[in-house]
């Protein structure tokens, strides 16, 4: 195996096993159908070994590729964090902070919060990964994380912003058609709204609410936006932030006073961002976000 394997090499990698083929890789990156090839037949030749094999419905990645996937993300992730602290350095507050967030969060929560970060600070680039995937931070996949569970490494700056209470909510013309569960036994009897996989908070809400299964829901999805949506609509009971439900008067709160969880919220950055401007400016914005949308600001 020789020792001077490009990056490149890996780049056209990561962009076949995302788009399945030469040329949905070429048109990510911005290369011709050829120039992936070549890089894929190095890589296959420097690793000796078979990355990819053609099918009807386009390149399959072999057992050996799926091994080298988590490094191969690594990388890019590492690559990332290096241009961004690159074009960080300097006077001022300025250069590229990627934020990682939940859906709901990054979507209903942050974006006032980070228009007025912009308008602060005209030289900050902000990148925000809306997911409820976990991204790694000492991976670099992201610069600063708002997490709905207190992180663990001891690498990390962990701010807590306070608790947010989640409750069960539905639209009043679904209450109307189907009435309004007086005791948690009745919603047996109703659409319930949650998530397909399994997840931390399906766990958290099965342990306070031990009716509250997979099977008991009706309308599944791993999506927290596309569940708003569906309660929004009218479609049946869910879990839903009390601070956002609070914007639409036309939700309800269900069972108040026994159906509630609160999760505790933290901002989080690696250590070794303390002293960047762009990063502690990002991370305090958000703090002040996050502390006012817990109700302890």
């Amino acid at each position: 195996m020789t020792n001077t394997i490009g990056w490149e090499l890996y780049r056209s990698f990561l962009a076949v096993l995302t788009e399945g083929s030469l040329s949905g890789a070429a048109r990510a990156l911005g290369l011709t159908q050829p120039t992936v090839g070549r890089h894929i037949s190095a890589l296959e030749t420097a690793l000796n070994q078979v990355l990819f094999t053609r099918s009807q419905v386009g390149l399959l990645p072999t057992e050996a590729a799926e091994s080298l996937r988590g490094y191969a993300e690594a990388m890019r992730s590492t690559a990332a964090a290096l241009e961004r602290a690159a074009a960080g350095h300097g006077t001022g507050v300025s250069g590229t902070v990627r934020i990682s967030a939940s859906e709901v969060i990054g979507i209903e929560v942050l974006p006032p919060a980070l228009a007025r970060l912009r308008r602060e600070h005209p030289g900050l680039k902000l990148e925000l990964a809306a997911t409820n995937r976990v991204q790694n931070l000492l991976l670099r996949e992201a610069d600063i994380a708002v997490r709905m569970t207190p992180p663990k490494q001891e690498q990390l700056i962990a701010r807590p912003v306070g608790k947010v209470l989640i409750g069960l909510y539905a639209h009043k013309d679904y209450l109307l058609q189907h009435g309004t569960p007086a005791t948690p036994a009745d919603l047996a009897r109703h659409t319930l709204i949650g998530f397909d996989e399994e997840t931390p908070f399906l766990r958290a809400a099965r342990k306070a609410f031990p009716s509250w299964t997979r099977e008991a829901l009706s309308l599944r999805a791993d999506s927290d936006l596309a569940q708003l949506a569906l309660i929004r609509a009218g479609a049946g009971i869910g879990f839903c932030q009390a601070v956002l439900a609070a914007r639409d008067k036309k939700l309800v709160r269900v069972l108040p006073e026994s159906c509630e969880l609160l999760l505790e919220t933290w901002v989080t950055m690696h250590e070794d961002l303390r002293h960047s401007p762009r990063c502690k400016a990002t991370f305090d914005a958000l703090v002040h976000c996050l502390l006012t949308h817990t109700g302890q600001e």
